[in-house]
C-alpha cells in the first residue's frame, strides 16, 4: 500500500509541480492509496476556503483509510527517535516520525516531498518511493 504524505498532498491541492505531485497524479485511481488522522489533519487544516476543503475533504474520503496512531506505534516512534538521536540526527517534526513509523510496522511504501523522512530512509529502512 502507498502512502501519500501531506507535503505531497499539499503541492498537489495548491497545483504545484514536482516529481512527487506527478507520481500522486498518476496513481490517482490507479494504485492503492492510503492516508489516515495525521495526514488528513495536515492537510485539511491548511485550507481557507470552504469549497476547496470540501473538494479536498472528499478526494481524501475516497482512499483507504487506517488510524495511524496508537499506543504500539507511539512507542515504536520514540524508539526510532531515539535511534537517530544517538547517530546525532534530530527529526523536525514529531508527525513525521509517526507516520514514517507507522509505515515501517505495516510495510507501506511513502510517498513524500519532506526532508525529514530522508533520514528515516536511511537509518530506520523507511520504504520510499
Amino acid at each position: 500500500m502507498i502512502v501519500v504524505d501531506s507535503s505531497v498532498w499539499i503541492g498537489y491541492f495548491n497545483g504545484t509541480g514536482s516529481r512527487e505531485t506527478d507520481l500522486l497524479d498518476t496513481f490517482l485511481g490507479e494504485e492503492p492509496l492510503m492516508t489516515g488522522d495525521l495526514i488528513i489533519t495536515e492537510v485539511l487544516q491548511g485550507f481557507r476556503n470552504d469549497s476547496d476543503f470540501r473538494k479536498a475533504k472528499a478526494a481524501l474520503e475516497a482512499l483507504f483509510y487506517e488510524p495511524m496512531v496508537g499506543q504500539d506505534i507511539a512507542l515504536a516512534s520514540a524508539r526510532n527517535y531515539r535511534r537517530l538521536r544517538a547517530k546525532g540526527i534530530t527529526v523536525r517534526k514529531t508527525i513525521d516520525m509517526l507516520i514514517a513509523t507507522f509505515c515501517m510496522v505495516n510495510t507501506h511504501q511513502l510517498l513524500h516531498a519532506d526532508r525529514d523522512f530522508d533520514v528515516m530512509e536511511e537509518h530506520l529502512g523507511l520504504v520510499v518511493l
